[in-house]
């Protein structure tokens, strides 16, 4: 069995596959003072309750965009289920696809796991839009190549931010209103987030549209946020949320064989 491990600046996950099919999922706070022997404690008792034995774990590959979470996760593979992990970004680690940049060793990993899933599910081109801690726009050309993309900050950080900076205005969820001129404090500032994220996706979608001269460009969304504002825009074409989990089975296939 595959581990596959995601680890964002937010939120870690750890799946497990048995060839294609996935036999558990799970979510932790990222945090990079957790060690191995935390990890393991943790994801085994998980493990356990969808009877997967630790033992069953022969391989297991990682994406971190926290580059201060890697040692403890390699030695969890190594410690704990005797392999070494195949980690995304490393040199040798073949992608199946090219980044066309100045300097492609600047892309995050979880970017680029992303674009390896989208190749193969939806070809190109293609705009990937992933609402995680950022939110990044990724542009994939007709041939499946990854050649650039746009960093702007997640909703949520933007909200905390808000809250953080102005001493009278609370800390609220991000969640779409019923109107855009807000009655309240809360009203106004999840408008302000909300509709004002909508503006920044069909913008932003528009603008690479028409600086790459292609209108029907597709836009897939991934990320935690990605069904909130799907259904607020036809920017968005289509939701995918296990997009980088797919996008690992697939690297750790390619260079499996």
């Amino acid at each position: 069995m595959l581990l596959a491990i995601d680890a964002g600046n937010t939120n870690t996950v750890f799946a497990v596959y048995e060839g294609d099919e996935q036999r558990g999922l799970w979510r932790a706070a990222t945090d990079t003072r957790r060690t191995a022997d935390e990890h393991f404690v943790w994801l085994s008792q998980l493990m356990a309750f969808e009877k997967i034995p630790t033992a069953a774990i022969n391989a297991a590959i990682i994406s971190t965009v926290v580059p201060a979470s890697m040692f403890n996760l390699t030695r969890l593979c190594q410690r704990y289920f005797e392999v070494e992990a195949l980690v995304v970004g490393e040199p040798g680690v073949d992608l199946g696809i090219q980044v066309l940049l100045e300097n492609p060793t600047e892309v995050g990993a979880d970017r680029l796991v992303n674009a390896v899933a989208a190749k193969s599910a939806y070809g190109g081109p293609l705009i990937l839009i992933d609402f995680g801690t950022a939110t990044t726009f990724d542009v994939i050309d007709s041939a499946g190549d990854y050649v650039g993309g746009v960093i702007a900050p997640g909703a949520n950080l933007s909200m905390e931010a808000l809250h953080m900076a102005a001493a009278k205005l609370p800390l609220v969820a991000v969640r779409q209103p019923q109107q855009v001129v807000g009655r309240n404090t809360v009203q106004a500032m999840q408008s302000g987030i909300f509709y004002g994220y909508i503006s920044l996706i069909e913008g932003l979608v528009a603008r690479i549209r028409a600086e790459r001269g292609e209108p029907e460009l597709r836009a897939i969304a991934t990320g935690g946020l990605a069904p909130l504002f799907y259904g607020a825009t036809d920017a968005i074409h289509a939701v995918d949320r296990d997009l980088t989990l797919r996008g690992l089975l697939e690297i750790y296939e390619r260079n499996a064989n």
